[in-house]
């Protein structure tokens, strides 16, 4: 499935948007990470623990997106944007967001294909 963040997608024509798909999820932070988080503030560098809380974060609310465009039927999902916000002391919401739509390729010869996934138009 083709997920961007722009409005349209080069080679392709949006036949039918079928609503906004999401996924979010709300973790809380680990009292480990955090003792190790507290130390690393007072020497400087990234929060390693941290760091891969998000990116299982994100991986999952993606997924989560893309399960729900698929239940859809959608070929891709565009304008799609993150979001995070504090739910309590000490747990995040990681949220993401976009727009599902069924797609043509631009020369109406390469349509999605029977998988699902765009077929991008051959190059001049």
């Amino acid at each position: 499935m083709i997920v961007v963040n722009t409005e349209t997608i080069p080679g392709y024509e949006i036949l039918q948007s079928l609503g906004i798909v999401q996924g979010n999820v709300v973790r809380a932070k680990h009292m480990g990470r955090d003792i190790a988080a507290g130390l690393k503030n007072l020497v400087g560098g990234e929060l390693k623990g941290y760091t891969e809380l998000l990116t299982e974060s994100r991986r999952t609310a993606i997924q989560r997106m893309l399960d729900q465009a698929k239940e859809l039927g959608a070929d891709a999902i565009i304008n799609v944007r993150f979001s995070t916000s504090a739910i309590t002391q000490g747990a995040a919401e990681l949220y993401v967001y976009g727009t599902a739509v069924k797609l043509q390729a631009a020369d109406n010869q390469h349509a999605p294909s029977s998988s699902g996934v765009p077929v991008p138009p051959p190059l001049p």
